[in-house]
């Protein structure tokens, strides 16, 4: 009787999937499936489509794993692909694209483009103003958190708080209320 080796971690399968090794990467994209999907319904509030989410961020990491430059940084890439796909049809509806061509799931699109656009528009308005600066460095001119770490002064913490802080406010403004 054989005892099964323990499975292994993401800090062990990392290395190898990086250097291409096709049997790591394929249990590095198995053992990171759930926790993708765990992110992409946190920060997916809008859509209803979390499988595709899903699917594209393993795709991404899948082709951009090898050009990962810290093993550690890897929780934190991931969650950051899965936040820019969930931004993705907004910021691409604010754009100015029709919202039926970004996405069919959108929980607001029973309601015409210029009502999204100004609820929107106010939403922003409506945030603290370190709130607001930082969601518009973040998703309108797609600064890192280093890059608005260092314009705002202030450490990458404080930023990634801000952010989710400003990001928590905007979708409480656009979310219908409650049913009771």
């Amino acid at each position: 009787m054989t005892a099964t080796p323990p499975p292994l971690t993401v800090a062990q399968l990392l290395p190898a999937a990086r250097s291409g090794d096709a049997v790591a990467m394929e249990q590095l994209l198995r053992l990171t499936r759930p926790d993708i999907r765990r992110y992409a319904l946190r920060h997916c509030a809008a859509t209803t489509a979390t499988d595709d989410v899903v699917q594209e961020a393993m795709i991404i990491v899948y082709r951009r794993v090898g050009a990962l430059r810290e093993v550690a940084a890897f929780g934190g890439w991931v969650v950051r692909i899965v936040q820019r796909l969930c931004m993705r049809p907004m910021l691409a509806w604010l754009k100015g694209e029709p919202l039926a061509q970004v996405e069919d799931n959108l929980a607001w699109s029973h309601r015409p483009d210029h009502e999204l656009r100004h609820d929107l528009a106010l939403a922003i308005d409506s945030l603290p103003p370190l709130y607001r600066e930082a969601l518009l460095l973040r998703d309108f001119e797609e600064l890192t958190i280093e890059e608005m770490s260092e314009r705002l002064g202030v450490t990458r913490e404080a930023v990634k708080s801000r952010l989710h802080r400003a990001r928590a406010l905007v979708r409480e403004y656009l979310e219908p209320p409650p049913a009771r």
